[in-house]
């Protein structure tokens, strides 16, 4: 009996991994984009949790996970730490430019661009019927303005990347051509669906209208449908935006850095809420009852300035901080995301010694993981080639951690 007893725990077992292994699998087929990361961040935590549970040194030495039942806790949790993204919009994970919803709105401003620009030739062709004297000096105009044309839409256009973070006199050039008027012929109010009618709050004119050519409008903001209110027990900090999204176009061009407007970095920000609801409400036996809690802390900070809960150092424990460090070298060094490019092992380890620095990530994790060769080894199995760089780690090790 006690064998089918144990054969039977052992069978329960695979199959609850096995599930917790397909939901992650599940969060990342939901996103081309994000093909493998519930996969990585599981393999680089553990690569760096069976290190530092070997160490020896006072600061590592009640961590351990060589009880298999520890091991076991952590691998779940790592394995379920992104389970809330179930519920994020996908074109919100997808966000790859500044003003993509389902689709990059740029297309709608470049054929505003070629209406301006078709409306210039037509210009130039009347007056140059009423003062055919003055060809020269309308050709040179007409191509002045259209260079001038040109000129602005490109830098619209880079402006939409989110790439490099936006200077003060770009944002105020970008507010300047939004001045720029086009006339539109046809009702903007057929062809809508009941939602959209319902946001269009905006009567036109008779026709034509006079529009700029970048926009916010009323109807760019969407209400919330039902406002996010967190239960007390789960303690959660994060405190939702006035909107659930704001489309205005020049609100998105003008995003400093990155693609996500505040109320979309709020979205990704609440997929850690879901994760703790999702799996604070799953009956986890005693061995097991920390995987929520680790599951849902990767993107806390030691200066209490992380989310959902803004823990400090005195709340997180070793594990999570390890799991910290796995989560964010992935997501640096991720060459599947249509935001950003993939970064190069010195880049990333550069980036994460300022964050070390910053009281952002644990410094004696990160050195642990530096010292180990945790990083290399991990870059070795899952990184571009042309990301593995031989770096020389004194030069990113924290002296006085």
């Amino acid at each position: 009996m006690s064998k089918a007893i144990a054969k039977h725990a052992a069978q329960q077992q695979k199959l609850m991994d096995s599930f917790v292994e397909l939901i992650a699998e599940a969060i990342d087929d939901k996103s081309p984009y994000t093909g493998g990361h519930c996969h990585r961040v599981p393999e680089l935590g553990l690569m760096l949790a069976n290190i530092a549970s070997k160490d020896t040194s006072p600061y590592f030495k009640d961590f351990t996970i060589e009880d298999q039942d520890r091991q076991r806790e952590f691998k779940l949790a790592a394995w379920l730490h992104d389970c809330g993204k179930i519920t994020t919009p996908e074109h919100v994970v997808d966000k790859g430019s500044k003003l993509e919803t389902s689709y990059n709105r740029i297309h709608e401003i470049r054929t505003r661009f070629e209406i301006i620009w078709r409306d210039i030739e037509l210009e130039y062709y009347q007056n140059l019927i009423e003062q055919p004297s003055n060809i020269e000096e309308l050709v040179t105009q007409l191509k002045q303005r259209q260079k001038s044309l040109a000129e602005d839409f490109m830098f619209v256009a880079k402006c939409n990347i989110g790439g490099e973070e936006m200077h003060q006199d770009e944002i105020d050039r970008l507010h300047q051509i939004a001045q720029v008027t086009w006339v539109r012929h046809f009702d903007a109010r057929v062809g809508l669906s009941p939602i959209e009618e319902r946001r269009l709050t905006t009567i036109d004119a008779v026709l034509p209208v006079t529009e700029k050519l970048i926009d916010d409008k009323p109807e760019h903001k969407i209400s919330w449908e039902r406002i996010p209110n967190y239960d007390a027990k789960f303690n959660i900090t994060l405190q939702p935006p006035e909107l659930q999204n704001n489309q205005g176009e020049l609100y998105n061009l003008s995003i400093r850095r990155g693609t996500l407007n505040k109320e979309e970095r709020y979205r990704i920000n609440e997929h850690t809420v879901s994760t703790i609801k999702i799996l604070e409400g799953l009956p986890f036996p005693p061995e097991l009852a920390n995987v929520p809690r680790f599951a849902s802390t990767h993107h806390e900070t030691l200066k209490g300035t992380g989310y959902p809960r803004g823990l400090s150092d005195k709340d997180l424990t070793i594990g999570e901080r390890i799991l910290v460090i796995a989560d964010i070298f992935e997501a640096l060094t991720a060459d599947d995301r249509p935001y950003k490019k993939a970064k190069s092992l010195s880049s990333a380890l550069s980036i994460m010694k300022n964050m070390a620095e910053n009281d952002h990530i644990d410094k004696k994790v990160f050195n642990l993981f530096l010292s180990s060769n945790t990083h290399l080894n991990y870059a070795k199995q899952y990184l571009l080639e042309s990301q593995v760089e031989d770096v020389d780690i004194e030069q990113f090790l924290i002296r006085d951690a």
